[in-house]
């Protein structure tokens, strides 16, 4: 990657693909980057938070002008295949070079947030650039909690405006973001003995492209825990089905690629098993040959170790639930035309010794939406008697139309690349509305590059539009200076 153009934005993302930041565990490449700018004589603060602060002065004349941060994320979405050995905590990601694209083939790749926080950097120590004082805003912990934007104490930053370089289209100015709440469910399941005289199975849901809850949420793709969950519940009225354990989704905010299910049935009944779950396979792959081509359902025998399952109400109150409640697209925009407003995503569950547990993220570009469907969720947990409750809620961020700063940029944007950009907002959920509520001052924009499959192996990210980011931000910079 350091061969590539712009190089010095490509050698810092470099840097970041060797220092690994799953989320909670952003120290190593913070030290780092507090050693970096030292060295370089760039302030550097670590808040309370674990948040870092870089500030750099204004170029020489521009010492007084209204000061601009650039915002990002240290910390990615650690996802991995099947049988792909990674360790998130301790190995470098693997990317190559392939048709114009950075990609991680067989993990996420941390574009979303490395070439933010990389084309920030690079800004910080442009040789020739002329700026207003710089402040870089990296927070940690955003994929799981946003938590380092959360308790980023008010009155902390001293910029006018802010650019967050966390989005994932090139093209496009966003001026607003979805809001999201968490919904957690426990339950605790009686068990009781296997019978004599059952054959233990394991059922695996494979091969879905998965992706980001908010971005991809809406095409159409098989979430892996749905589609366990609605096969699980035919198989259990049709056989006398024990269900042992289940687990699938590593992240709330991802869509859920793999998920597996270990159970016993009748001897008698292994090949009737294995005639359904042939039928099976062949009937999602028809549902998703436009979507998810590659899903797959397979039944293997068990080591038949286990010697306990949940009692037949408990798996029936578990399945219940799972296959029934509300999953995907719940309304779509009537402001923007093809963006999603409100979405829920069932984004991890897990039934192990009897403890029962799910997560899921729900997203609205209205705060008041999000927090109608959890209340939604946790009412049809209620129904199964189930345990549920709300947790993580942050805002939105409200677009701003007559944004000085949307203005300059799409004077710059047009003077750059001959036409303007296109005003978008993003069903994710940018850290701009967190920020917006400690610094109501803020005047906010995100752009970046083309990323494609983020949260998810394969995750990508197109040269080009790095290249063209860099140009728009050494420009935007510029011209805030002359301002």
């Amino acid at each position: 990657m350091k061969s590539l153009q712009p190089a010095e934005v490509w050698s810092h993302f470099a840097t970041l693909c060797e220092i690994p930041r799953p989320s909670l565990h952003e120290a190593a490449l913070r030290d780092h980057l507090v050693e970096w700018a030292q060295a370089r004589e760039i302030e550097a603060v670590v808040d309370g938070a674990g948040n870092l602060i870089l500030r750099k002065p204004g170029s020489p004349g521009c010492e007084e002008k209204p000061g601009v941060i650039m915002q990002g994320h240290l910390d990615m979405v650690c996802q991995a295949n099947s049988g792909t050995r990674h360790d998130f905590e301790r190995d470098p990601i693997k990317a190559v070079v392939r048709d114009g694209w950075v990609v991680a083939e067989q993990t996420t790749l941390g574009a979303d947030n490395g070439i933010g926080v990389a084309l920030a950097l690079a800004a910080l120590e442009e040789p020739g650039l002329v700026h207003p004082p710089l402040e870089v805003l990296l927070t940690v912990n955003e994929e799981s909690g946003m938590d380092g934007a959360r308790g980023l104490v008010p009155g902390t930053l001293q910029g006018k405006t802010l650019i967050n370089m966390d989005a994932e289209e090139w093209g496009h100015f966003y001026l607003g973001c979805a809001g999201g709440v968490d919904v957690e469910v426990r339950h605790p399941c009686a068990q009781e003995v296997l019978p004599s005289g059952y054959a233990q199975w394991r059922l695996e849901v494979s091969g879905l492209r998965g992706g980001h809850s908010g971005i991809d949420i809406h095409l159409g793709r098989g979430n892996a825990l749905k589609l366990l969950a609605d096969a699980l519940h035919d198989l259990s009225e049709r056989f006398d089905l024990h269900l042992i354990e289940m687990a699938g989704g590593t992240a709330r905010n991802a869509i859920p690629r793999e998920a597996y299910a270990l159970f016993a049935v009748p001897l008698a009944d292994a090949s009737l098993l294995e005639a359904w779950v042939h039928e099976q396979h062949e009937i999602w792959q028809e549902w998703f040959a436009e979507s998810d081509d590659n899903v797959s359902l397979q039944c293997k025998p068990g080591d038949a170790q286990a010697r306990m399952a949940v009692e037949h109400i408990e798996r029936d109150r578990v399945l219940g639930f799972l296959d029934s409640v509300e999953n995907g697209v719940a309304r779509m925009s009537e402001d923007f035309a093809g963006v999603v407003d409100t979405s829920n995503n069932l984004g991890v569950a897990k039934l192990a010794q009897g403890e029962f547990r799910a997560t899921f993220k729900v997203r609205s570009l209205r705060d008041s939406r999000a927090d109608a469907l959890a209340d939604k969720l946790v009412a049809h947990a209620a129904v199964y008697d189930l345990l549920a409750w709300k947790d993580g809620a942050y805002p939105g961020w409200t677009p701003n139309p007559a944004s000085g700063l949307l203005a300059l940029c799409q004077q710059v944007y047009t003077e750059q690349f001959g036409h303007p950009a296109s005003l978008q907002v993003i069903h994710a959920g940018l850290e701009c509305g967190l920020l917006a509520a400690s610094h109501p001052h803020l005047d906010m924009i995100s752009f970046g590059p083309d990323i494609h499959g983020a949260h998810a192996p394969g995750e990508r990210v197109e040269i080009a539009s790095v290249a063209h980011c860099w140009t728009l931000l050494r420009a935007v910079l510029q011209a805030l200076a002359r301002a």
